[in-house]
Formats: structure tokens, C-alpha cells, sequence
């Protein structure tokens, strides 16, 4: 029986990390199936992927011709659960960080909201093994964008979280340009605009214990430059977000 939920798991270079967390992922969450967008890894990530297909049906795979970005690998995901007709899509990292034991939190709450967030920043949220200097980023990157988005979400950076199809369609998420982590604000940021109901789920963030983290001075100026922008476009100049 196909599933109303799929997992979205954006992959560059997780061959070390992608048979493991999948193997978390559905023992803990049989009722759902998975869709990994690999960025066309040199390491071999899809081939681990489609080796695992092999005994897993439920298990898809989306190989993009080249290396194009996080949003990118979400918008394709997300166009590929709309065109197979899935109720809910998950967003979910390769590399541990969003523990699979966890999703069931956030399920539990799907069926009464437009999106929910795993939560870093709430009651009940942690992270593990984090350096100050990251803990610093995350919380002063939310800060900002509370402040100057006005939005209450207090982790709108978050990549563990769900969508509704119709959540989807009605923030047209497929035609945002946004690419780095500054995805995930957008998503939220369109979410509040257009009067959704956004609810947080505390989870605890693991940082990765294999392979190099994306994240980078780039991604982190992009996202406060995006902010920026948008909080000018939409909040002092009143055009809406499209």
C-alpha cells in the first residue's frame, strides 16, 4: 500500500552516512517511504541508494546531472511527491543530524497542520556536540529573522520539518529561487505570510560524525542578504511574495 508521506533527503558525498540513516529511518518509520535527491556525488552516494532499492521499494532515487544546491534538491523532490500524488512531504538531512527515531514526533502532528517544524530553539529542543561558535550562528540567525521578517518561529532555519500537499501548492515553493540553508526561511517566511498553521516540535540536533558539514561563510551570507531583501520587499515596500 503506497504511503501519504515521503521523506526528502538531499545527499552530496553521504555515502558514508546514506545505508545507515535510511536503515534508521525506516525500521523506526515503516508506514513512510523515502526519496533521495543526490547532487550527482563523486563518491558514489546513488549507487549505495540504488543498491538498497534492490530489497526496498519503498526507497526512491532523484539524480540531478550536477551539483546544484540544497533548494534546488528540495523543489525537485517536492515537484516528484506532488506528481506521484503523496499527502505530506518530509525534509530531512543525510547525515544523523535529524535522528529518524524522532520523525514520529513531528507525524503525529501532521494531519492538523500545514507544516510543522522540528525545533531547535523551543522548550524540549537541544543540540549535541555543537560548538559555541554554531550555537551562536543558529540562535542569532533566528533572532534576525524574527526581528526583521516579524515572524514568531523561533527556529525558521530548521531542515527537519513537513509540508502538506496543499501547503505546497498554496506557497508555491516551487517557483522560489532561494538555494542555501536560506531555503528553509523561505519556506517558513511564506508559510506566516499567507496565514498557515506553523507548529513547532522540540527535537535534538546531532551534529555529524562522518563527513564534512555544508555549511559555509557563503551560505550564511546569502541567507542574511536574502532576509534582508525580503524584509524590505515585503514589509516596508508591501509587495507580496510570489
Amino acid at each position: 500500500m503506497k504511503s501519504q508521506f515521503l521523506v526528502c533527503i538531499p545527499t552530496y558525498n553521504e555515502r558514508e552516512n546514506i545505508e545507515k540513516i535510511l536503515h534508521r529511518l525506516f525500521a523506526s518509520n515503516p508506514e513512510i517511504e523515502a526519496l533521495v535527491i543526490d547532487d550527482n556525488s563523486p563518491d558514489g552516494t546513488a549507487h549505495m541508494v540504488r543498491t538498497m532499492q534492490n530489497s526496498n521499494p519503498k526507497l526512491h532515487l532523484l539524480v540531478n546531472p550536477m551539483k546544484s544546491g540544497l533548494g534546488d534538491a528540495y523543489r525537485s523532490g517536492f515537484k516528484w511527491a506532488i506528481d506521484n500524488n503523496y499527502e505530506y512531504v518530509v525534509e530531512m538531512d543525510a547525515d544523523g543530524s535529524h535522528q529518524p527515531e524522532q520523525l514520529a514526533s513531528l507525524l503525529e502532528h501532521a494531519a492538523t497542520q500545514d507544516v510543522v517544524i522540528g525545533s531547535r530553539w523551543i522548550k524540549g529542543g537541544s543540540v549535541v556536540n555543537w560548538p559555541l561558535r554554531r550555537k551562536i550562528l543558529s540562535i542569532g540567525g533566528n533572532f534576525y529573522v524574527r526581528s526583521v521578517l516579524g515572524i514568531s518561529v523561533k527556529d525558521a532555519t530548521a531542515g527537519f520539518r513537513i509540508y502538506s500537499r496543499s501547503a505546497l501548492e498554496k506557497l508555491q515553493i516551487l517557483q522560489s529561487e532561494s538555494q542555501g540553508y536560506v531555503f528553509q526561511v523561505e519556506g517558513t517566511y511564506r508559510a506566516v505570510v499567507n496565514n498557515l498553521n506553523v507548529f513547532e516540535v522540540p527535537i535534538e540536533f546531532v551534529e555529524r560524525e562522518i563527513g564534512v558539514s555544508k555549511m559555509s561563510s557563503s551560505i550564511v551570507i546569502e541567507a542574511i542578504g536574502q532576509v534582508t531583501v525580503w524584509a524590505i520587499k515585503h514589509r516596508l515596500l508591501r509587495k507580496p511574495i510570489s
